[in-house]
């Protein structure tokens, strides 16, 4: 039998609970005929729009074939629309979109964060939240 370092351990653990949290919010955000791939897309444009498409992808995990099938689809539902300025297309949401995404973003908030407080202290989540930070800033500098 193979040993495990807690390290390997640990980043089994992140990594299923993430897939699980993912098969979780698919089935929850289903009502609102959304899925957590294009809530968190919509969130990302939101934020930086107009974004270039490539820094899109970048910030959402999905890849760069599978972002332009997602946009299609996006842009299909009226809820973005793509411009192009020079050899870059930028990416915004349409009213539809924001009015779509504003109807369900406090939802998805909470039913994430029910998540966690089922389980965890307020003091366990903040601790939580501090070692991923430093986690994630470590892996931050190594994608550099």
């Amino acid at each position: 039998m193979k040993k495990n370092t807690l390290g390997s351990l640990t980043f089994l653990r992140i990594s299923r609970f993430a897939n699980q949290s993912n098969q979780l919010s698919n089935q929850y955000l289903k009502q609102f005929d959304l899925s957590a791939a294009k809530f968190d897309t919509m969130v990302q444009i939101e934020q930086f729009q107009p974004i270039p498409q490539q820094e899109l992808a970048k910030k959402v995990t999905v890849s760069q074939g599978g972002m332009s099938k997602m946009l299609d689809r996006l842009e299909k539902e009226g809820y973005i629309y793509r411009s192009i300025d020079w050899k870059v297309k930028h990416v915004s949401l349409t009213t539809k979109g924001q009015e779509k995404l504003d109807g369900v973003y406090e939802k998805q908030l909470n039913f994430q964060t029910q998540l966690f407080d089922d389980c965890l202290s307020k003091k366990e989540q903040k601790e939580l939240y501090k070692l991923m930070t430093r986690l994630q800033n470590h892996t931050n500098k190594q994608l550099k």
